[in-house]
């Protein structure tokens, strides 16, 4: 008898991540590095090539001199507690943390149980009704690495409706990208990128809200079909109507504390400015008050609930490590300081060279594509529309491109892209709390980013078409 077939693995997230920092570092001493001066505008006369190449070492002290086995070390400790890489990390150790303490309640098993029993034959009005909830999030306050809390907190529920996890993340941190790349209003990109063009602030809106909408229909119906097609048939035992679970008063506790502090998000977010290191005491407060219910409720001791948050937080540890990785990746290459030699400025000086003179709708083509591109080693919305808009505002008006179109090429480069670039700290949290690899949502989601980049060509022609301004 032939032996059983060894079945195939994809690679890693973090070997894929590990083979690209030791490709860069094999390739640094040939790319190209340089700057822009410093109390000048930003344009193609102020870049300034490097007199050599990025420096690299295999470890250093110095920030500024990156080595090879520092990428980890660095990782972990670039940003600041508002960003990543070690903001982000903090907030997923807090949040993961508070949901192992939640879960150890039971509450939310129970709850779900119930919810399911009276959900009937409608799981798809859920999915709809939350899709257009996140990607209302994404377009009217930006939100992003949020998502990956709620993710947390919905998985149980897509479970129990027999949909595999990734279809959480199409529904959570997918739809909001959705929003954000498509916004009309969003407060970290659009607003940004329209003030540093010098264009009005919230200009443009009948236009991009058509865009929302149509960009969140397409995303949505893709959701729904896969959902659909993937969906677990013993799902349909939870969907028959049986006996659900009683709840007690340590469920009913918690359940409300659930819901009140998925309020006090909202209400933090849009009307406090909350961020993540606020969002981040909010899931903490969830989890102690979680914990001395439990145990007054007797659902378990002291230890157990001190334990449950440990364990939380291990589940979450190879998704920080992917973070870690994914930071100091961008660390090798230089940084995205405008003023500090990098390969990062080299390249935003090369893309603007090369739509320089270009038909008005080929620049503007262009100009989509420098952004996606951008959007691998610069994933903020904020910080790459502070890089890129002042050049590619200038370089538009030299080929005919409205500072409004040079706007929209930012947003929908910028947004959609998040949906695979591996740099991105809020994508990799989001797929790794699903549990799936970064190759394997790529296989999942590539067909839907293809129609979606397609859809914004499409849209920038029709921008470029009735002079959109």
């Amino acid at each position: 008898m032939n032996p059983a077939p060894i079945p195939q693995r994809t690679p890693d997230t973090l070997l894929i991540l590990l083979a690209l920092a030791l490709l860069f570092a094999v390739l640094l001493p040939f790319l190209p590095a340089g700057h822009f001066e410093p109390g000048q505008p930003l344009s193609l006369a102020t870049y300034r090539p490097a007199g050599e190449p990025m420096p690299l070492t295999l470890f250093s002290s110095e920030r500024d001199t990156p080595g090879v086995l520092n990428l980890f070390f660095d990782g972990f400790t670039s940003g600041s507690r508002d960003g990543a890489a070690i903001g982000i990390i903090a907030f997923l150790v807090v949040v993961g943390g508070a949901f192992g303490v939640v879960q150890a309640s039971g509450a939310v098993d129970r709850g779900i149980r119930r919810l399911v029993s009276a959900l009937g034959g409608r799981p798809r009005l859920l999915l709809a009704t939350l899709f257009v909830a996140f990607s209302l999030g994404g377009a009217v306050f930006g939100m992003g690495e949020e998502t990956i809390a709620f993710l947390a907190l919905l998985l149980p529920l897509f479970r129990r409706l027999g949909y595999p996890p990734e279809t959480g993340v199409m529904v959570t941190y997918m739809a909001s990208q959705i929003g954000f790349g498509t916004s009309w209003m969003n407060p970290f990109s659009v607003a940004v990128a329209q003030g540093v063009a010098g264009v009005p602030l919230l200009s443009g809106m009948p236009f991009r809200v058509a865009m929302w909408a149509t960009f969140t229909a397409v995303a949505l119906a893709f959701t729904l079909h896969y959902a659909s097609a993937r969906r677990a048939p013993a799902a349909a035992v939870d969907d028959a109507p049986g006996p659900a679970p009683r709840l007690g008063w340590v469920d009913h506790a918690v359940l409300l504390a659930v819901l009140a502090t998925v309020g006090w998000i909202l209400w933090g977010v849009v009307a406090g400015g909350y961020y993540i290191a606020e969002i981040a005491s909010q899931f903490f407060a969830l989890g102690l008050f979680a914990g001395v219910v439990a145990v007054l409720g007797g659902r378990c001791t002291a230890n157990q609930a001190t334990q449950a948050f440990t364990d939380g937080v291990r589940g979450l540890v190879p998704v920080l490590l992917v973070i870690a990785l994914a930071k100091g990746l961008l660390g090798l290459l230089g940084g995205s300081d405008l003023h500090q030699p990098s390969v990062l400025n080299a390249f935003l000086y090369a893309a603007g060279g090369a739509i320089a003179g270009t038909p008005e709708l080929v620049a503007a083509w262009g100009m989509l594509a420098a952004q996606s591109a951008f959007n691998f080693f610069v994933s903020s919305g904020s910080a790459q529309a502070t890089i890129t808009m002042p050049l590619m505002a200038g370089l538009g008006e030299l080929v005919g491109v409205t500072r409004q179109v040079s706007v929209l090429c930012f947003q929908l480069g910028d947004g959609l892209t998040n949906l695979v670039m591996p740099t991105s700290a809020a994508m990799m949290g989001a797929i790794g709390v699903a549990g799936l690899g970064w190759l394997a949502w790529v296989r999942i989601i590539l067909r839907l980013v293809l129609l979606l980049l397609a859809l914004a060509a499409a849209t920038i022609a029709l921008a470029v078409g009735i002079g959109y301004d």
